[in-house]
């Protein structure tokens, strides 16, 4: 457990988050507290790692994983929720949850003291389809129920809303993580009302994570808005500042320079999926990821 803990307390991606906020103090105007805040996150992450790496840990290798753990080395859990400083009591919304991987992490490391909720697209304007809107409202009803079988343990510790309906849910959240989920939102043109919503569901000192797909940053706009996967740094980070989010850090442990994210298919040609199955593909683990940490804009 100690080799965890300074593993993680020492991760290159950690220590490069100083300097990539420093990049980006004051950008447009916008002022930040700069270098000095975000080396406060970092030594914070240090000592939530003492206060928790147990509890991540011992999510990480629940035996209900054994089949995700093959991804672990390139999505690495452990340095991602230290970064995002996810407690195991904080009420955590996890945005369009897809296949499971981290719903089954989050309920295991979320399943006793706190709370796990999937936040699913507001349906009204995810489709103007009323059989397709009634889909995700049955998806978002039954989050809960798909938790606990994912982990054993009780439905009533997980739960599922769609962003239309935030009665009694506004200011609750201690954190919100949207995780490979941007490009869906910057392609389908629902990005603002989306993350408007989940500000409203952010207490004021809550924070919202991000890992996505990143484009190279010379990358033509028609490449990184959305319909390839992949997207431009930068623009997330002004995109966000626009909606009401201040950056406070960023960090490279998802980064892979193996990647060229320039495919005609897009990220999809990348493992695990491995679309157009390009043996030139295979072995260069996953793609190369930004990941971002916002809090509320005063």
């Amino acid at each position: 457990m100690k080799k965890l803990i300074l593993a993680l307390a020492t991760a290159s991606g950690l220590a490069l988050a100083a300097p990539a906020l420093a990049q980006h103090a004051g950008h447009a105007g916008h002022a930040m507290n700069g270098a000095d805040a975000d080396e406060a996150h970092i030594k914070d992450t240090a000592h939530f790692m003492k206060m928790h790496g147990e509890q991540v840990s011992a999510a990480i290798n629940h035996p209900t994983r054994a089949e995700d753990k093959a991804r672990d080395a390139f999505r690495k859990p452990a340095e991602t929720l230290a970064f995002f400083h996810v407690g195991p009591e904080m009420k955590v919304g996890e945005y369009a949850p897809g296949g499971g991987w981290y719903s089954r992490l989050l309920g295991h490391y979320l399943g006793g003291e706190g709370q796990l909720v999937g936040l699913y697209a507001n349906p009204l304007t995810a489709t103007a389809d009323p059989a397709r809107q009634q889909r995700i409202r049955d998806t978002a009803a039954g989050f809960g129920k798909e938790v606990a079988g994912y982990t054993g343990l009780p439905a009533e510790k997980f739960s599922g809303i769609t962003l239309d309906n935030l009665e009694g849910q506004k200011g609750t959240f201690d954190r919100i993580l949207v995780m490979r989920a941007m490009h869906n939102l910057m392609r389908g043109g629902t990005a603002d009302t989306e993350l408007r919503a989940m500000r409203e569901l952010l207490k004021d000192d809550g924070l919202l994570g991000i890992e996505q797909h990143r484009a190279k940053t010379d990358a033509a706009w028609s490449y990184a808005n959305g319909t390839k996967g992949y997207l431009r740094q930068q623009d997330v980070i002004d995109f966000m500042r626009i909606n009401g989010f201040e950056l406070v850090g960023t960090s490279e442990i998802l980064a892979n320079p193996k990647d060229t994210a320039d495919h005609k298919e897009g990220v999809w040609e990348m493992p695990p999926v491995l679309a157009t199955k390009r043996e030139d593909l295979k072995g260069l683990g996953e793609s190369d990821r930004m990941t971002l940490l916002f809090k509320k804009a005063k």
